[in-house]
């Protein structure tokens, strides 16, 4: 794996004008999720290239491509963006994402896009981490709230489903309290 720095979105443009293929890393340094993703990519055994960006520096790239929250690796095909994967990964992730092998929720045969998908959890929560990796492997994009560290989310999470509990997921507004991966694998269509 090499990783490449980047300082500005003029370096960007200038990659995608030469790569067919490129991915991007916006971390912010001394970030702990930051830092997590820098050092699983780091630990991926591909002989590729990976471009990364510290947005506390480079301030150009992220307001271009709407990205509010580091870290966020972003995938692009023929000099467009194709997908943001959000959060801390694990490296088998990473390692299954560059070698083509993950599922990849986007749009169905007939046009729909992929389910908005929320997962609320704590990082104190093994059955959180199983479910994250599992979404994770099948390249699910979700959004993950730690309602430890967020009383107003905390608060809607009891609201929606009436449980305390983490693990929950929401998915297109189907709660699921636990990690159920025959229901999570049938509202997602896996």
């Amino acid at each position: 794996m090499k990783i490449q720095q980047i300082n500005s979105l003029l370096e960007l443009d200038n990659n995608l004008e030469t790569k067919e293929n490129l991915f991007l890393l916006l971390f912010k340094k001394d970030s702990e999720q930051s830092d997590c993703a820098l050092e699983n990519l780091k630990n991926v055994n591909i002989d590729t290239e990976i471009l990364v960006a510290d947005v506390s520096n480079v301030r150009d790239i992220h307001p271009k491509y709407n990205i509010k929250s580091a870290p966020s690796f972003l995938e692009f095909s023929n000099k467009k963006l194709v997908n943001i994967y959000k959060g801390c990964h694990e490296k088998e992730f990473f390692n299954n994402l560059l070698l083509g092998s993950v599922y990849k929720a986007g749009n169905d045969s007939e046009g729909k896009p992929q389910k908005r998908v929320t997962v609320y959890s704590t990082p104190s929560c093994s059955w959180c981490t199983r479910l994250k990796t599992y979404l994770d492997s099948k390249g699910i994009r979700y959004r993950d709230i730690d309602v430890s560290k967020d009383q107003k989310m905390a608060e809607e999470l009891v609201r929606k489903s009436g449980q305390k509990g983490v693990p929950q997921t929401d998915i297109n507004g189907q709660i699921i309290v636990g990690f159920d991966q025959k229901r999570i694998d049938n509202l997602l269509g896996i």
